[in-house]
């Protein structure tokens, strides 16, 4: 798993870095090409690709001249990028094709979709509220470019993993083949996975209306206000709104164990 780490790593960073010189918002995020590897990476290697894009880029932020206080934030975002579509694959009840990831037709194609949606939602929500906490960008700013930067380029794994999972199932690399059984084997995690969609989807809802004033907390302003701050009023209310949702996505991460029964160590396009 260490070598797929590190090669998911250096992927990621490779792609990333030559297109720091487009930025979206400079000094926090660019356009995005690399976005269609952590889905690819995480149907392939699952909790390597969780780590190896967290690690990839933190390199490309170090090597990109974007390495900041956000980038902590940006190093949880992407692991969430890595980790959601293994964790949901198999796991989304009637939209599952509950087949292994070949991406062979319109439902499977359906189910990548609604996974990277999620996971966009999921990386979006950690860095927007991270940066909210740093009071160094808006969440309705920020989370949104970051949300459709994730989704639009992460659909290109759809081919991708279309070309790739034969052969890496060929060659005996993927997680379920790489991982111990017993940890393959481990739960179901679909509380896992519905905690992951609750906090990610959540988080985007309610951050988004926090963000722009549509949901307030008057009792909560005039306590501020009274403080003679008001000015962090907004950053208060997206903080402490997006709490609930960010501790489910922690819980999803920690009891979303395991792969679905339909994806341990089967070959592809087995039932």
């Amino acid at each position: 798993m260490i070598v797929l780490v590190a090669f998911t790593a250096a992927t990621y960073a490779a792609v990333l870095i030559p297109f720091k010189a487009i930025p979206l918002i400079p000094g926090f995020t660019e356009l995005r090409p690399a976005q269609a590897l952590p889905p690819t990476f995480s149907l392939l290697f699952g909790p390597a690709a969780a780590w190896g894009t967290a690690l990839g880029n933190l390199i490309g932020d170090l090597q990109g001249a974007t390495f900041g206080p956000g980038s902590l934030f940006g190093f949880v975002g992407n692991f969430l990028l890595g980790l959601v579509p293994y964790a949901l694959w198999g796991r989304l009840g009637p939209l599952s094709s509950r087949k292994p990831p070949t991406m062979s037709g319109p439902r499977q194609w359906g189910e990548f979709v609604v996974i990277q949606a999620v996971a966009s939602l999921a990386c979006a929500a950690v860095i927007g509220w991270g940066l909210e906490v740093l009071r160094l960008f808006p969440y309705a700013v920020l989370g949104n470019i970051i949300a459709l930067n994730n989704l639009i380029f992460g659909l290109l794994g759809i081919p991708l993993v279309a070309l790739l999972y034969p052969r890496v199932a060929r060659w005996g690399l993927l997680w379920t083949d790489v991982m111990p059984t017993a940890e393959v084997s481990r739960g179901s995690g679909r509380l896992g996975a519905l905690l992951l969609v609750i906090g990610a989807v959540g988080a985007a809802v309610v951050g988004n209306l926090l963000s722009v004033g549509v949901l307030r907390a008057p009792a909560f302003e005039a306590g501020f206000a009274r403080q003679g701050d008001p000015t962090v009023v907004g950053t208060a209310l997206v903080i402490g709104g997006l709490a609930p949702f960010m501790l489910c996505l922690v819980l999803g991460v920690l009891l979303g164990k395991g792969a679905p029964a339909e994806g341990r160590n089967q070959a592809p396009g087995a039932s």
